[in-house]
């Protein structure tokens, strides 16, 4: 499921080509007969919050789009090429054409029901000026693992699987510690972490969570198998202290940590 820093890299790129332009919608597959709606409209802005876009052509006419766990765009210059595929959604200019394919919902809301699903999400640490304290707060009055409330959108907007396990590791807390337990120092630490990792992430989709000096080759560019600390690295040897990492399910997804750089 792509993060808040692809879903933020996908709004800035989109919005350097489609801002501003009138755009021809149409939807190939059928499965998102709204497209008509768009067609011939100019979008005006592209909004993120965590794993939310919302695409804003104006007369309280907002296309959101949740990618989930499948959904993906494709981009490319024109001409067009046959649509491929279950084609949901596709945007183009006399330049230009965007494709999205799998989402979880690409619907037409107005502004009444972005802003409902706005206020339902916590702060996202990509958004510029964002306010943490809501989120530090649902964290110090919780006795919910931290695990779980990092991966509750609600409580961080686009914090996913893996950075709730890489920014859990790299600030040595146990995943498994009660929210109201956690020092507010260390979760004040981990948003600042989270601002800095995910904006990096927001550069490629290749997520690099390790610090230079935990990596067996520290020099040169990060090598295969050493761009993470704990995620996807079960049974393997943690980078810094050597113990096996281990796995289990926490809040409906994978959850990956080190037994003794991370103790209870």
């Amino acid at each position: 499921m792509p993060e808040g820093n692809e879903v933020h890299r996908f709004r800035d790129r989109q919005a350097a080509t489609f801002i501003g332009r009138t755009v021809h919608a149409d939807s190939p597959s059928g499965q998102f007969p709204d497209a008509a709606l768009l067609d011939g409209r100019k979008m005006r802005g592209i909004i993120a919050h965590g794993k939310h876009l919302g695409y804003d052509f104006g007369r309280d006419l907002i296309l959101h789009v949740h990618l989930g766990r499948f959904g993906d765009f494709t981009e490319g210059k024109m001409p067009l090429a046959e649509p491929k595929g279950a084609l949901r959604l596709r945007i183009s200019t006399k330049t230009d054409w965007l494709e999205l394919r799998g989402p979880s919902d690409c619907s037409i809301f107005d502004q009444k029901k972005w802003n409902r699903l706005i206020a339902r999400l916590g702060p996202d640490p990509l958004e510029k000026g964002a306010d943490p304290k809501p989120a530090f707060a649902a964290i110090a009055g919780s006795k919910t693992p931290i695990g779980a409330l990092l991966m509750d959108q609600s409580v961080v907007s686009g914090i996913g699987n893996i950075y709730r396990a890489e920014l859990l590791y790299r600030a040595q807390l146990s995943p498994f510690r009660p929210g109201s337990d956690v020092d507010p120092k260390v979760v004040r630490a981990i948003w600042k972490d989270a601002l800095r990792v995910m904006a990096d992430g927001m550069i490629d989709r290749r997520i690099v969570t390790t610090r230079q000096k935990d990596r067996p080759h520290p020099r040169g560019p990060t090598e295969r198998g050493e761009v993470h600390y704990v995620y996807r690295r079960q049974g393997k040897p943690c980078l810094v202290c050597g113990t096996a990492i281990k796995s289990r399910e926490m809040a409906g997804r994978t959850l990956y940590w080190c037994p003794v750089c991370q103790k209870e």
